[in-house]
């Protein structure tokens, strides 16, 4: 939210000194759920909690400034489908609108104008939910968080609002209905980020209406996480030439990755870490000349590393915590640009033979 609204140029980094500068004056907790303690190049295991006194402090502060219309900053609690009657037919000119529904709301909207709105949030409890029409008139919108907070994934309708804003720049959907990654794609032609966690992700169809290469020109990272139903990597994906980072994290699921994943030739950042059953990593990803940061901590099937691993002559660092069955092929000791490993006792007594051939690289060890 914070890198989009206020154009924050550092990968995340700014903001994340940001929260960390909260959490020392006792605004918030940082609850932090990784397993080791490295330093690790994205935060979605980072969790950011707060009093509830506190949020409640802030909403005052902020009606202190004037009437609902008039905040920079808008949080909306709707039981029902109850609307006060400022909804109808209004003008609003927050840059940041949060919208929560219970699961009784039935998505019929009112009709508002938001066109100052650069991050929408929408929390919901439904099996079906239906994207408000407002969205298509809020030109100035980059991120969009869609999060479900029922028991079972839903069903999201009327995306077809999306497909013509062209700041729209992030999108995260949590615990929704997806019944293809590769079909009806709504065309986004400037979007650079997609996050799907804990989604319902349905099986890769041939009958597509856009290629997803097509839709998504300009996408430059993927997040997939806790998706449990995701058992292969769509071959479509590995259309889109542009991204720079995929991570796929905690998905049990996932078995295999394709072979076309090296035609990825921009991939600076492959994660695939605790995808228990992922069996192997093809030979083509030898071709990821650009790939600096490789993860795959705790893919615990992983018995070998393809011959091909020592043509990537960029990485930087390598995340094998929980990977001591793997074995390790000569050619590792071509990897020039390795810095460090990272690794648990087990895993690191493979590295030992390699040590003589590598010294430039760091086994950090982690229990």
């Amino acid at each position: 939210m914070w890198e989009e609204l206020y154009e924050m140029n550092g990968d995340g980094l700014n903001s994340i000194s940001n929260l960390h500068e909260l959490s020392s004056l006792n605004l918030i907790d940082l609850v932090d759920t990784r397993r080791d303690g490295s330093e690790r190049e994205n935060y979605n295991e980072t969790f950011v909690t707060q009093h509830d006194l506190l949020r409640d402090l802030v909403n005052h502060v902020s009606g202190l400034a004037g009437s609902e219309q008039g905040r920079k900053n808008l949080v909306v609690d709707i039981n029902g489908n109850e609307f006060r009657g400022w909804w109808k037919n209004q003008t609003i000119s927050a840059h940041v609108l949060s919208i929560s529904t219970d699961e009784t709301f039935l998505s019929n909207w009112p009709n508002i104008q938001a066109p100052e709105v650069g991050v929408l949030v929408l929390n919901f409890r439904t099996k079906k939910y239906t994207l408000p029409k407002f969205i298509k008139s809020m030109d100035k919108l980059k991120t969009l968080i869609l999060t479900n907070y029922g028991f079972f994934s839903a069903e999201i309708s009327n995306f077809i609002v999306l497909g013509n804003l062209s700041n729209l720049k992030r999108i995260r959907l949590e615990q929704v209905l997806i019944p293809s990654l590769t079909i009806n794609c709504v065309q986004l032609e400037n979007l650079q980020k997609i996050s799907l966690i804990g989604c319902n992700i349905g099986p890769a169809s041939g009958d597509k209406a856009i290629r997803i290469s097509d839709a998504l020109p300009k996408l430059v990272e993927i997040n997939i996480g806790y998706c449990n139903s995701l058992n292969e990597l769509p071959v479509g994906l590995c259309d889109i030439v542009s991204l720079k980072k995929l991570r796929i994290t905690y998905c049990p699921g996932l078995s295999i990755l394709p072979r076309e994943i090296g035609k990825m030739v921009n991939l600076q950042v492959l994660m695939l870490s605790s995808c228990r059953n992922l069996s192997d990593l093809p030979d083509t990803i030898g071709s990821l000349h650009k790939l600096s940061i490789l993860d795959i901590s705790d893919c615990i099937s992983i018995k070998n590393l393809p011959e091909q691993i020592g043509e990537l002559q960029s990485l930087k660092k390598l995340y094998m915590t929980g990977c001591s069955n793997c074995r390790l092929p000569n050619s590792v000791t071509t990897l020039h640009s390795l810095k460090s490993v990272i690794c648990d006792e087990e895993t690191e007594k493979s590295w030992k033979p390699f040590k003589r051939d590598l010294p430039n690289v760091t086994i950090i060890y982690w229990v």
